[in-house]
């Protein structure tokens, strides 16, 4: 999708940290962290939120997730512990409709999330 600005950046339109790649998503440092690490691991095709997945989407969504370990373990917070997050929709404060899995750690969370 020409206009959503995840797309772009998976495309290498716009800039990003980029932190790691696989064949099916991308993993960059979010502009706006929420802790020391802050990092949105999404894929490559475009899809608008979990809300929208399915058993076709199995194997892209394992590699999200493998990737967002690999994060997690190469900014040192995977031993001490680290958030994974899926924001669906408005009320969620999903801003940009582009799946996208949020890996937080560095200091501890607060629960519930805040």
């Amino acid at each position: 999708m020409a206009d959503c600005i995840f797309c772009r950046i998976v495309a290498g339109e716009l800039p990003a940290d980029v932190v790691a790649r696989t064949p099916r998503c991308l993993a960059f440092r979010d502009l706006d962290p929420k802790a020391p690490t802050h990092v949105l691991v999404v894929p490559v095709d475009h899809i608008d939120h979990a809300g929208e997945l399915g058993p076709e989407h199995a194997d892209m969504l394992a590699e999200v997730f493998d990737t967002a370990r690999t994060v997690a373990e190469g900014d040192g917070v995977a031993a001490s512990g680290y958030r994974l997050v899926f924001n669906v929709g408005d009320d969620a404060g999903n801003t940009v409709p582009h799946l996208h899995l949020h890996v937080l750690g560095g200091r501890p969370m607060a629960w519930p999330p805040g």
